[in-house]
């Protein structure tokens, strides 16, 4: 039963730094850990089988979204 609350904690980190830090290129990383605990969440807090899909698919969906900022922050595509 300790790890929703260590997921907790490490969400609540992870957007405490994010909020606090000034470079945008250090925020990102700590988004994405936001994220993973997110996903987390879902599959220790909901008790059913499809937790579990749900999980993978709301992880799928933020780890495109996070490359996607990344990839326009670094300058996209070079043509």
């Amino acid at each position: 039963m300790i790890a929703p609350y260590l997921v907790a904690v490490v969400a609540v980190f992870a957007a405490l730094r994010a909020v606090l830090e000034k470079n945008t290129g250090r925020k990102l990383p700590y988004a994405n850990v936001m994220n993973f605990a997110i996903a987390a969440s879902i599959v220790l807090l909901l008790n059913h089988p499809l937790s579990l899909v749900a999980a993978a698919a709301y992880f799928v969906g933020s780890t495109l979204e996070a490359n996607a900022i990344a990839s326009t922050y670094a300058g996209g595509r070079n043509q």
